[in-house]
């Protein structure tokens, strides 16, 4: 197994020392090629579809949807892409370090070794960027329609994941050329990420003086590239609103003395205060509208109704026999001397007799009538039309009934009374307008957390996608440089 290995080796050494440079590059990199085959380096894009998904799984409904889940969700995907980029290339030189020496002795080029293993790690982190955005995308990441550069935001993104995936990439390349075997590699590596994490500048309040480290991040560029994208700056804040939401329970209590709380309510700069004193309880019309309301479809159903019900001589005899004033009157005698005839029997004979009834149901002491009669007798239509001009009433607002009220003598003796008032949260929200105090809260909040790196522009965005790709470069040639001392190396 061996002799095969080295017969295979002394082949390829062969056909290495006698190319140039560009040839070289087809060379190592059909090898890498055979690698990711034979040697389970694809293995990374299955691990790769795995982080995405439980990163997507969390950022899903906070991604592209309010500002402060913009930043943590584009944060956790600017580490994602670190973490791929970094462990596609950790390994891969110091891992074969030994082999490195000997070709380079026998006429490798170091910088067509190292250019294959960019054009590979390319490939590479192009595989990793599909099935990123792919994953993520299935679980339930919201993506933007349109991008700034294309029609298709997640095309815009995908570029950017690409660029931070292979900037990481090339830095741990050049920190595999660094190493002495991949263990020394694996034990740099945790250090490597934490600080990425803690200098991006975006997520934790750093101190002055780490201005002048934030610059030599992937992390940092890459944070405010996707902030961009996501268009952080235009992005509602929830955060405040919801902790606002879960304390509309809690109790609070106040004491006050009356004056306060006139001034309180007299202090127009506080905007519900102003515009309770704007709100109008009742204003000028004309009775010229007062005759537009009498002849609308609803008022002409209200004309119907019964002002004084049809009343006869034999509804008053029923409803005087009911009355209980007249039962003490039943007994009374006519002076007749008519044995047994009294004012009781008198009315029943009357009430029991039909054709009587019948008689005196016929004499109407009242007709029947209804509104539109009473209007029709006063004339109302033609009185409205003759004075339809004339104007009634006054405007009326909050602020002049409360003007009214505090200036009061009655009130101004209370002035220096104290009163404990015990409300909620939620009453003083509901009493503000809940609308109204989210409306603030967001676009307060919105306008101090505004920041300029973050703006959704191409300009912003072309400038990011520009330090990613200098860091690409960058650490190429680190790596180059790194390499080409590597015969001075005694270990």
């Amino acid at each position: 197994m061996s002799e095969t290995r080295v017969e295979r080796d002394n082949k390829r050494l062969f056909k290495a020392r006698y190319r140039g440079r560009i040839a070289q590059i087809g060379i190592y990199l059909a090898r890498l090629l055979a690698m990711f085959m034979y040697q389970s380096d694809w293995k990374v894009l299955p691990m790769a579809a795995l982080i995405a998904g439980l990163v997507g799984m969390v950022i899903r409904n906070r991604l592209f949807i309010t500002m402060e889940g913009t930043l943590l969700g584009g944060f956790a995907m600017v580490m994602v892409c670190i973490w791929n980029g970094c462990f596609n290339s950790i390994q891969v030189i110091c891992r074969e370090r030994d082999v490195i020496k000997r070709e380079h002795r026998s006429g490798m080029h170091i910088s067509s070794y190292v250019v294959s293993h960019m054009l590979y790690q390319a490939l590479l982190c192009l595989l990793q960027t599909v099935v990123t955005l792919y994953v993520t995308k299935a679980v339930g990441v919201q993506y933007p329609a349109k991008g700034l550069f294309t029609s298709r935001m997640i095309v815009d993104f995908g570029i950017s994941i690409f660029l931070i995936t292979y900037a990481s990439d090339m830095m741990a390349l050049w920190i595999s050329s660094l190493a002495r075997n991949t263990t020394t590699a694996m034990t740099i590596m945790p250090f490597v990420l934490i600080f990425q994490l803690v200098f991006s500048g975006g997520m934790l309040a750093l101190p002055g003086w780490t201005r002048y480290v934030t610059p030599l991040t992937i992390s940092n560029p890459a944070l405010k590239v996707v902030a961009a994208q996501g268009d952080y700056n235009e992005r509602p804040v929830m955060t405040i609103w919801n902790q606002l939401e879960k304390l509309k329970g809690k109790e609070l209590s106040a004491t006050l003395d009356v004056g306060e709380v006139i001034d309180l309510l007299m202090d127009k700069s506080i905007p519900a205060i102003k515009r309770l004193h704007e709100t109008q309880l009742t204003r000028v019309f004309t009775l010229g509208e007062v005759r537009d309301l009498l002849n609308s479809e609803g008022f002409q159903a209200f004309k119907k109704e019964h002002v004084l019900e049809e009343t006869s001589v034999a509804d008053l005899l029923r409803y005087v026999n009911e009355m209980d004033e007249f039962q003490a009157l039943r007994d009374f005698d006519f002076k007749l001397h008519i044995p047994g005839l009294n004012l009781g029997k008198a009315l029943d004979i009357l009430m029991n007799n039909k054709e009587i009834m019948d008689f005196l149901s016929g004499l109407k002491v009242i007709q029947t009538t209804t509104v539109g009669d009473v209007l029709d007798a006063i004339n109302a239509d033609g009185l409205l039309e003759k004075y339809k001009d004339v104007q009634l009433g006054k405007d009326i607002f909050v602020g002049d009934v409360l003007d009214m009220i505090i200036n009061s003598e009655t009130v101004q003796s209370y002035k220096d009374q104290r009163y404990t008032y015990t409300t909620t949260v939620g009453a003083i929200v509901d009493m503000v307008g809940e609308d109204y105090v989210k409306d603030v809260l967001q676009n307060r909040i919105a306008e101090a957390s505004y920041n300029k790196a973050y703006a959704h522009t191409q300009k912003n965005v072309m400038k990011y996608w520009g330090n990613l790709i200098a860091f690409v470069l960058g650490f190429a040639v680190l790596s180059i440089i790194t390499l080409e001392f590597i015969d001075k190396d005694k270990r």
